[in-house]
Order: C-alpha cells, then structure tokens, then sequence
C-alpha cells in the first residue's frame, strides 16, 4: 500500500517524504531512492530523524512505513511524545491507512488505534493475500469507517514483475513499457494501476468538498 501510494504521489508529480521504519529493509528505499529515509526507531537518533521531521513546516506529504516489528513502539511513541498534538498546531492531518488481515482482531484492533490517535483509520485490505470474497465489504463495514480502499489482485506473472527492484510503476505509466514485456501483463498492470490510483483520487475530491463545505460554512 505504502509504495502505490508513493507512486500515486509521483504520477501526479507532487513532493513526498517516505520513512521506513524497518532498518533491515530495502525494499521501499529501492523503489524510491530520493525520497526514502531509513529510520531504527530503537536509537534515539532514529526517533529524532523521524518523530522531528513529521512534525516540521512544509508541504510535502509524509508517509511512514510502519513495520509489524514496531507496530507496538511506534504508535506508543507517537502517543507519548504527543506527536499527533503537535502536528495539529502545525494544521497538519494525520491519517492511518491501516491494512486488515481480514479477521476480527484486525477490526477491534484498528478501532482502539483509532480512539487513541483521534484521527482518520481507513481500512486496506489487499485482495491478493486476503480473499474475503462477497464478505469483504461486511468485513471493511465493522470498521465503521467513512471511506475504505482495495487493492485488486494482481495476476502472478505482473506481480513477479512490479517486484523487482529496478522497476518503476510511475515510470511504467509515464514511459513505453519494455519490449519483452508481454502485452496481457501490460494491460493487466495499467488496469490494476488505474483501480487503485482511482481510489487515492476520489479520496482526495472526498476530502477536498468536506473541506469547501467546512469553509462555506464558517
């Protein structure tokens, strides 16, 4: 999620900052070079080059990578240094995009996550590892989110594809795609991009009018 996100942001040419918190990744930082900060959030100078940058002046998105192996720290942190305090006095918005392994757990879990940071939870969930079938919109509903997204399957042959290291999805979509690249997997991959591309941008005309009536209204 996080790296269609990413190339969500550099499709439409727009600034990011991206934070990785697994020190033992490489994954994220190889897809995004330029933009990917590593950070070891068990030294202080770890938390410092992140917990300082979220919060400092600038318009670029930040979007932190939050690892299961500091799921826990992580959001402990934010809570104890008052993070989500001060990002708001900086009028920055903080949302949790929270991907769901489909059972029940994930649902009480994501909502005490939610109580605890007072701010946005949308519910992921990748159609690829978890297959809820018909039941994955009573499972995204038990969220009792405003908005959600869905990560479509994606057929085996593309998925060993976009892996790789040395490939780009933005330059994929801005570029002609490689010769030996087979036109099924092509077509495959532009309409997988197109699915979820859709949603980050109908999120953000969702937000957008709340904002216009907020403003209409003050």
């Amino acid at each position: 999620m996080t790296r269609l996100l990413c190339d969500y942001l550099s499709f439409e040419k727009r600034p990011f900052a991206l934070f990785d918190t697994d020190p033992h990744s490489r994954a994220l930082g190889g897809w995004f070079p330029h933009a990917c900060t590593i950070t070891d959030l068990s030294t202080t100078r770890g938390q410092i080059a992140l917990f300082d940058r979220l919060v400092a002046p600038g318009d670029e998105a930040r979007i932190v990578e939050v690892s299961s192996q500091v799921y826990t720290r992580f959001f402990t942190q934010v809570r104890d240094i008052g993070l989500v305090e001060e990002a708001g006095k900086n009028s920055f918005k903080h949302v949790v995009l929270y991907l769901s392994n489909g059972s029940r757990v994930a649902v009480e879990a994501a909502r005490a996550l939610g109580e605890a940071l007072c701010g946005e939870l949308i519910p992921v969930i990748n159609q690829g590892p978890v297959q809820l079938g018909e039941k994955v919109h009573d499972h995204l509903d038990a969220f009792n989110a405003h908005h959600s997204f869905q990560i479509p399957r994606l057929d085996g042959s593309a998925r060993n594809i976009i892996e790789a290291q040395n490939f780009s999805l933005t330059k994929f979509l801005r570029s002609p795609p490689p010769e030996d690249m087979s036109l099924v997997v092509r077509a495959d991959l532009r309409s997988w991009l197109k699915r979820v591309f859709t949603q980050f941008h109908a999120y953000e005309v969702r937000q957008a009018l709340q904002d216009s009536r907020y403003l209409l209204g003050a």
